[in-house]
């Protein structure tokens, strides 16, 4: 949480929930929070490790990537108790053999320093989100609002479509806009049949083209 391809960041009492079933059956988790900064619409990202019971059985995974707007670093962290990094340590000396050291320094200082620029980034994004959700109604989708992440998702069916990997398909050479099928993250594919995800961390200008020509998909 923040969840990807959702957009979903979960709620105090649904990370409570989870944290009773770590405690409960004696787990340890591993937690993707890359999106931990980028949440909208005032709603904040709770750590679970900082959840009764949790400190001292979570991984925590970031990354400058989404948070500075870096992916191609490649640079990112955990957060975990020692006997935890240390297993995390020797599982990734066997997949990578290093990273960029200069990078490392700049995404130190970023952590330290750059907290503004990372607000402006959310406030940034929350824009966006609602410039291209807006869009999409326009052009005829449902959309499932997003409270974090810079990905929306979007029902096919108003269209009078049924499957959104289809539609992902034909996209590209319909209209010259991409979109990924949500079917692909779900364990029941069919579960997320109807939907596609589109991301608006764009400028605002490719955003408007895209939302002109989605317009055209519209029954």
């Amino acid at each position: 949480s923040p969840h990807n391809p959702t957009g979903t960041v979960f709620t105090r009492s649904e990370i409570t929930a989870i944290a009773e079933l770590c405690v409960g059956y004696d787990l340890l988790a591993v937690t993707d929070e890359v999106y931990e900064h980028l949440t909208f619409d005032g709603v904040a990202h709770l750590p679970l490790a900082t959840f009764d019971g949790m400190r001292e059985r979570t991984v925590s995974i970031s990354s400058a990537g989404k948070t500075f707007s870096v992916t191609g670093w490649k640079i990112g962290w955990i957060c975990a108790p020692p006997p935890l990094v240390a297993a995390v340590r020797t599982v990734k000396q066997f997949l990578t053999f290093t990273a960029n050291g200069a990078l490392q320094l700049a995404v130190a200082h970023a952590l330290g320093h750059e907290a503004p620029w990372v607000e402006s980034l959310r406030d940034s994004l929350e824009a966006k989100r609602d410039r291209l959700a807006v869009g999409l109604v326009t052009a005829g989708f449902d959309v499932l609002r997003p409270a974090g992440t810079y990905f929306i998702q979007a029902d096919v069916r108003p269209l009078g479509l049924t499957d959104g990997t289809e539609l992902a398909w034909a996209l590209p050479e319909r209209v010259g806009v991409a979109a990924i099928p949500t079917a692909v993250f779900y364990d029941d594919p069919e579960a997320g049949r109807p939907f596609v995800r589109f991301a608006f961390c764009k400028r605002d200008e490719v955003l408007d083209e895209a939302i002109s020509r989605l317009e055209r998909l519209s029954p």
